[in-house]
């Protein structure tokens, strides 16, 4: 019991090394599709058609990217932390209904899931003490 006890002591530090690490890997995977230009986007984009949504693939795909990149770097940071979680989390959704609708099932899915319930929970959790928008 005392060991886990002296362990929460470290908590903030374990959110800074999830906020770092996933914030790290979505600038990593969302930057190339912000630089991808008009055709990346559109192909991007196309994905709403599995949530109904088939308007506006290069403005959708365009925000996707964004959302990946720069929602990476503020998560490293932590500003914005909950927006971003928020962000993301669609972001995963669309992610998933693309799996879903090519086929892939849980299989292809998974990665996105796991993100998306990662996210979901770090979005009750908050950024924790090492962040720029500490309290």
């Amino acid at each position: 019991m005392k060991r886990s006890n002296k362990l929460s002591n470290y908590r903030d530090f374990g959110i800074l090394i999830i906020r770092v690490g996933l914030g790290i890997m979505f600038i990593y995977h969302g930057y190339p599709k912000l630089t991808g230009g008009i055709n990346k986007w559109e192909a991007l984009g196309g994905a709403t058609k599995y949530v109904g949504i088939q308007f506006w693939p290069v403005m959708w795909g365009f925000s996707s990217a964004l959302v990946e990149t720069l929602g990476g770097v503020l998560l490293v940071i932590g500003l914005a932390f909950r927006p971003v979680c928020l962000l993301l989390i669609i972001n995963l959704i669309i992610a998933i209904a693309l799996n879903f609708g090519k086929g892939e099932g849980l299989d292809g899915a998974s990665h996105a899931i796991e993100d998306a319930i990662a996210f979901a929970g770090l979005f009750f959790i908050g950024p924790g003490k090492f962040s720029v928008a500490k309290k």
